[in-house]
């Protein structure tokens, strides 16, 4: 059985760690370096690294922080931002991604994403959505959460899974750093229609959250934030209580 995995969300500004409340307030938190060792400390099964600010600042993701992070990281990591064509995939690899995590480029050019999958493979291509509630539909958005692209999440979803990629990395606007649960009609609607993997990232505030967006929300993984740093729970905490749930989660 496969096992459902817990992953750390860490957000970068170009300087800082930072925490988002519903894409818009923005706190700082720390170096980028330290959290990955605290992290890689803790059991956590995967990191994810999104220099927030990449493409709205019309740069190349920092491989000089994402290299050092690297140093410190003995579980997979995804990078994401600022990633517009192969070649700056092939920089993250190199220096020791396991995969990215596109969000932009992904929308403005969707054959990108079956370019790159030729390439790389499947497994290492993870499609970032951003999806806010408008009416009954959840809808994409870019820019941070600022521009609607109008498609609705679940087509843009069952699109991507088409275009070849191997994994989603699925966020609620509305649910951001709020700590009041993941959107479960927005993960199982997701999560029911395609055959890849969803990461459910974006509400979770108690570990309850974590076992509701697996066990209701057929997530296969659950990413998070605001718990590490606020709650006190560590992977492990989380993991046991998700172990005691019925969930198959690797605990050492």
């Amino acid at each position: 059985m496969l096992k459902t995995r817990v992953i750390p969300c860490m957000l970068y500004n170009g300087m800082h760690i930072v925490k988002t409340i519903k894409f818009g307030e923005m706190r700082t938190l720390g170096n980028p370096v330290q959290f990955a060792k605290v992290y890689d400390s803790r059991n956590v099964d995967e990191l994810v690294f999104i220099d927030l600010a990449a493409t709205e600042e019309n740069r190349k993701s920092d491989l000089e922080t994402v290299r050092k992070l690297m140093l410190e990281c003995f579980m997979p990591v995804t990078i994401g931002g600022g990633i517009k064509n192969i070649q700056d995939i092939t920089n993250l690899l190199k220096i020791g991604a396991d995969k990215v995590c596109i969000n932009t480029a992904a929308i403005e050019n969707p054959g990108f994403i079956t370019e790159a999958a030729k390439k790389f493979g499947s497994q290492c291509i993870v499609i970032s959505i951003d999806a806010k509630k408008i009416g009954k539909d959840h809808y994409v958005f870019k820019n941070r959460g600022r521009t609607n692209i109008g498609k609705v999440a679940l087509d843009w979803a069952k699109e991507i899974e088409q275009l070849g990629a191997g994994e989603i990395f699925l966020t609620s606007i509305d649910q951001d750093g709020t700590m009041g649960g993941y959107d479960l009609k927005l993960v199982k609607e997701v999560a029911s229609a395609v055959k890849i993997p969803v990461i459910a990232c974006g509400g979770a505030g108690k570990v309850q959250d974590i076992i509701d967006v697996v066990k209701i929300g057929k997530a296969h993984a659950a990413s998070l934030a605001s718990m590490f740093h606020y709650s006190g729970h560590t992977a492990n905490s989380i993991k046991e209580r998700m172990d005691k749930a019925g969930i198959a989660v690797r605990i050492l």
